[in-house]
């Protein structure tokens, strides 16, 4: 059994809001709001704890919404270190169109963060000593932080004998690629970014996930494609599993869910097949639930077995 840590560089503090109705130019009044913590190593972090599994998460964190997201985390019982900026951490607004179901999703920039304040994110992570631990990190990169920050990351990560587990935009994970990691996880739209060439159909795909997999580049590709499931390719060859039918309600989170799903797998020691599947599991179980709340364990679990029958 593996430790699992995970790296937030721009975590936010999510409101989320119901309404019945979104009208331009007028006053609504929406349901009272809840907070909960957002960015997708935070996510991912929160989606593990709700399937009953721990991990350790680093975050930049400043002003007053920095403590509020230090307070959310700890309210949430995940063992947590923040990185002290001179900055504010970020606040999103999630509105929930009640009437139509629709989502508007609002996201603010990150603060600027200064050369030494993310050098210090990644030396918290070597502080605790990912030696044969997965390493996630996820989610886009604030202001001041470099584009090949990710790539410094997994150089950092290899040297102390952890796994990089990845789930960064296209030319952030392009950097990375270079270096080498353990695991990515592109949505459809990043992979074909990252392919440098025309995918037309679901052999393309699997030839270039192979092809990444082939040059050490990568360990393990895991390719996202939403409500038709994932791609994935390994040392032992390339599978594909197909998304189970749920009832939707918030697609929010449901990409972070699934990475969390692998993550518990390859922690717990399931083959990499059987991680793929849980992590579907957990992403079909994320739409399931309203706002950022994430996957349940019942429902990941419920899923996996309905799967696997």
């Amino acid at each position: 059994m593996s430790r699992i840590i995970t790296l937030t560089m721009n975590p936010s503090v999510d409101l989320n809001a119901r309404i019945g109705h979104v009208v331009a130019e007028r006053k609504l009044r929406c349901e009272k709001p809840s907070r909960e913590p957002g960015g997708g190593g935070l996510n991912v972090s929160r989606a593990l704890n709700n399937m009953g599994r721990g991990s350790s998460a680093i975050y930049p964190a400043g002003g007053e919404m920095g403590r509020l997201l230090s307070n959310l985390l700890e309210e949430d019982g995940i063992d947590h270190y923040p990185v002290s900026i001179s900055g504010s951490t970020r606040e999103n607004i999630n509105i929930h169109e009640s009437n139509t179901g629709r989502q508007f999703r609002f996201l603010m920039p990150g603060p600027e963060i200064s050369k030494e304040r993310w050098r210090e994110c990644i030396d918290t992570v070597t502080r605790l000593e990912p030696s044969d631990a997965l390493v996630v990190a996820s989610g886009s990169l604030p202001p001041g932080v470099p584009k090949d920050f990710y790539a410094i990351l997994a150089g950092a990560v290899r040297k102390a004998d952890g796994r990089l587990i990845l789930d960064a935009p296209g030319e952030e994970l392009d950097a990375a690629l270079e270096e080498g990691v353990f695991l990515i996880k592109p949505n459809r739209r990043e992979f074909r970014s990252l392919a440098c060439r025309e995918i037309d159909c679901a052999s393309d795909m699997k030839e270039v996930a192979e092809e990444i997999v082939k040059s050490g580049r990568a360990a393990m590709v895991v390719v996202s494609l939403g409500a038709a499931g994932a791609l994935a390719a390994t040392g032992s060859g390339s599978f594909r599993y197909h998304a189970p039918p749920v009832p939707l309600e918030s697609k929010v989170g449901a990409g972070d869910s699934m990475v969390a799903g692998i993550v518990y797998g390859l922690a717990e020691d399931y083959s990499a097949e059987e991680a793929v599947r849980l992590g579907i599991a957990a992403g079909a179980a994320a739409v399931m639930t309203p706002g950022t709340e994430l996957c349940r364990k019942e429902d990941v679990f419920r899923i996996y077995r309905e799967m696997k029958e």
